[in-house]
């Protein structure tokens, strides 16, 4: 009985969802001006702030009302001779937007899993004109610096292509990606950098395999390149990090592994 209802309300939940994106992805969310043009020809500037009426977060202790406040959070406070600030690192993650497509974090267009529900909110972002363009990725990269202001972070990360589309060729990716870490060095100033920037190589198709594990030689390629080009960028964005991110690396589905070994080596190692 209790799996019959749960059953259920899965299926509800399902149906709610699949409504709700049509309503959200046709038509295109309006860009800039919401009494404006749809049309994907709009312009790339946003007027204005990207959240409105919310100012930047700060501290009003354990008391305080305020949804938008921190209450435990301080980064003034001393602890052990150190600041908060210090002892607490807060980064902001730009990774893995959510589109209209119902593209996946680690594949494309696998709409039966459970992981699209948690982020589908992604979609709903007044700023967003349902493309992924080069100039919705520097709209998107100065609606990511407005959020680092408002919550006092000075460290973001990223994925490579999720700050910018995907070129045809390497070299068009490569020259994407130069235009927009350049919008970012400048809404960085001297304050704010990467704690840690990596390659995506597990959302394009070509990635089905992995990358570095790939049995393609073409494809272990391009993953190598992607992965200088990843490393240049973090380096001159003054990342304080690279990460070699795993992805699909190993194998393709959970059947090619020792599920057993796996979680020994999480727990122990």
């Amino acid at each position: 009985m209790t799996n019959m209802k749960a059953g259920k309300f899965l299926l509800l939940f399902l149906c709610f969802f699949v409504i709700s994106n049509t309503v959200i992805c046709d038509p295109h969310t309006c860009p800039a001006n919401l009494d404006g043009d749809c049309g994907l020809e709009s312009s790339s500037e946003w007027e204005g702030e990207f959240v409105p009426g919310i100012p930047k977060i700060k501290h009003e202790g354990p008391t305080s009302k305020n949804p938008l406040a921190f209450k435990w959070y301080n980064a003034n406070e001393e602890i052990l001779g150190k600041n908060m600030k210090f002892l607490v690192k807060r980064v902001l993650l730009f990774v893995n937007r959510i589109g209209c497509d119902l593209v996946l974090l680690f594949g494309t267009h696998f709409v039966e899993q459970e992981v699209i529900l948690l982020v589908q909110l992604l979609q709903m972002w007044p700023w967003e004109d349902g493309t992924n363009s080069l100039n919705m990725a520097k709209r998107r990269m100065r609606a990511n610096f407005e959020f680092l202001e408002k919550l006092g972070v000075d460290r973001w990360c990223f994925h490579d292509r999720d700050i910018v589309p995907d070129g045809r060729t390497l070299e068009e990716s490569n020259a994407n990606l130069d235009e927009i870490v350049a919008l970012a060095k400048e809404l960085q100033g001297t304050k704010i950098r990467p704690l840690w920037g990596t390659a995506q190589l597990f959302l394009h198709p070509r990635y089905m395999h992995g990358g570095a594990t790939s049995s393609e030689i073409g494809v272990y390629a391009y993953a190598a390149a992607q992965v200088k080009k990843a490393i240049e960028v973090t380096h001159y964005l003054g990342g304080e990090n690279y990460v070699f991110w795993g992805g699909r690396e190993g194998y393709q589905t959970l059947l090619n592994t020792d599920m057993e070994r796996e979680l020994v080596h999480m727990l122990f190692t």
